[in-house]
């Protein structure tokens, strides 16, 4: 238990940081299932709206330090690549 006010009040800011993160990510992982189902269903202009959707969502959790960078980026390309399965060759 912390005795100290300032170890105390560290405790409420991360629980509230701990929330508030949590919140994000889940975000994150809803936008990613609404994006394979689009992918799912064939259609590629409803996954390429997703995808940005997906993106947009990543770039701004980022922002806030919610995940890092490279994370985000990782997830970014792993998604690309499969939308881009998805999209039809050109030639």
């Amino acid at each position: 238990m912390a005795h100290s006010l300032s170890a105390k009040k560290r405790i409420r800011q991360n629980a509230k940081r701990k929330t508030i993160n949590r919140g994000r990510k889940s975000q994150i992982k809803t936008q990613i299932k609404y994006f394979k189902a689009a992918l799912d269903s064939g259609d590629v202009e409803a996954a390429s709206e997703q995808y940005r959707l997906v993106a947009k969502k990543l770039d701004k959790t980022t922002a806030t330090s919610t995940m890092h960078k490279k994370t985000a980026a990782r997830k970014k390309s792993r998604l690309a690549r499969e939308l881009n399965k998805l999209k039809p060759k050109k030639g």
